[in-house]
């Protein structure tokens, strides 16, 4: 959903990132890597090339931490890592770096908040074995504006821009989950480079598009398009989906087990979620179309996964 103060903030600060991010450079001094930081009106993302002969996958992360941290001599831009916040550690977990930040983080400005995230990420994930970034403060999962969880981020997902846009969009690879053409089974579908505002988290993202209905052929849709998202948060592996009373309203073909699957199944493709819980306006203790228990959490069930006709 478009914010009118994002439209604002797009006209008014212009962000150019630059395209060769992620690429490492083999030199006489060792591997180039590219160091991001933000410039000092907060506008725009710059680099700095940094040569290491580290190998090893945590020593070179500490090396572009370190790098991530200093101040540059002549105050030419802001260094992510001494802006005012601090990282009080991270984990790494099968390409996925966890980064735990204090309080101060959530002290930046919208634009400014933007802006570092992108800055580290494309940094960190410079590192072989680093594919994927999230950021927790105190332990828990920063979160957007409106208080939804900001998922995992990759390099790819914060776009450059040629001129005059300021980076609030990012993309993503998302792999939904529709009903078959009789609405017996699920289909898997994946959507490539999918925009969508840095202010909403991966989960309602992936919820919004499972409303919004499939784009490709032999896909059919699950839930009920006039369907409110009332909102999409995320404890501790456990997806929770609040939707509107609509959503028990079905005009499709596909059967009551379909249609829950396919939301749990695509959130549970998110590294962050688990387990699926669906209430209706809050409420837990409804039954969906006089079948399933809503009062319970569904895990990931691909028994009901099919092969369109004709792939």
């Amino acid at each position: 959903m478009k914010r009118i103060w994002m439209m604002c903030l797009a006209l008014l600060l212009p962000v150019v990132l630059c395209a060769a991010c992620g690429k490492q450079t083999p030199t006489e001094d060792g591997t180039l890597y590219n160091i991001y930081y933000v410039d000092n009106d907060e506008t725009k993302t710059v680099t700095r090339e940094y040569a290491s002969e580290t190998q090893d996958t945590e020593t070179l992360l500490k090396e572009l931490l370190t790098q991530l941290g200093t101040i540059s001599s002549k105050l030419e831009y802001e260094s992510p890592l001494a802006s005012g916040f601090g990282l009080l550690g991270y984990t790494i977990d099968n390409g996925q770096l966890i980064m735990n930040f204090d309080e101060h983080y959530k002290e930046m400005n919208i634009t400014k908040e933007v802006l570092m995230r992108a800055a580290i990420v494309r940094t960190v994930t410079q590192v072989p074995g680093i594919d994927y970034v999230s950021f927790t403060v105190q332990g828990e999962m920063i979160a957007d504006s409106s208080g939804m969880a900001i998922g995992t981020m990759s390099a790819d997902s914060f776009i450059d821009n040629a001129g005059n846009e300021i980076n609030a969009y990012e993309k993503v690879n998302l792999r939904l989950y529709f009903a078959n053409e009789d609405g017996t089974g699920l289909v898997e579908v994946n959507r490539r480079n999918v925009v969508y505002s840095s202010n909403i988290s991966l989960e309602k993202l992936v919820v919004e598009k499972l409303v919004e209905g499939p784009v490709s052929e032999n896909a059919y849709p699950t839930i009920n398009p006039l369907t409110k998202i009332v909102s999409v948060t995320v404890k501790d592996g456990i997806c929770y989906v609040n939707l509107g009373e609509e959503f028990l309203n079905q005009p499709y073909k596909a059967s009551a087990e379909v249609t829950i699957y396919s939301i749990t199944n695509s959130l549970v493709e998110l590294s962050n979620v688990n387990k699926v819980q669906i209430s209706i306006n809050g409420e837990k203790n409804v039954s969906y179309r006089e079948k399933i228990d809503l009062s319970g959490v569904f895990e990931r069930n691909l028994d009901l996964l099919v092969v369109p006709e004709g792939e």
